[in-house]
């Protein structure tokens, strides 16, 4: 049983150390829009239609609220990798429940023996 509590603090440490490395964040996904307009002759009109874009857009839910906002072109690569990091707390936070609640576990069953 100590052999496996030790095992687990060194998950939990491993997670921690992934945690400081992460890196900017931001929750949402980035997604790509393409449009079509109000102009009665246009392009986006034709058959086959050619539609206005790419727009990229970023939707995400902070505090119980929906929001979404244009990214630039120039942007887009920054807003990915802060997507994915956000993404990879989420997994990492998740992993350290898991390994913290197994390990409360073991401990709780070691102090009763």
């Amino acid at each position: 049983m100590k052999g496996k509590m030790q095992q687990l603090e060194k998950q939990i440490a491993k997670v921690k150390a992934d945690l400081a490395t992460l890196g900017e964040l931001r929750p949402g996904s980035l997604s790509e829009q393409y449009n079509v307009c109000g102009r009665p002759n246009c392009r986006c009109k034709a058959s086959p239609p050619q539609r206005h874009g790419p727009y990229y857009q970023l939707s995400y839910t902070r505090n119980g609220k929906s929001s979404t906002r244009f990214v630039k072109q120039s942007e887009i690569a920054a807003v990915q990798r802060q997507v994915e990091n956000y993404a990879r707390l989420r997994a990492l936070v998740d992993r350290w429940i898991a390994l913290a609640t197994e390990l409360s576990e073991l401990k709780l069953v070691a102090n009763r023996e």
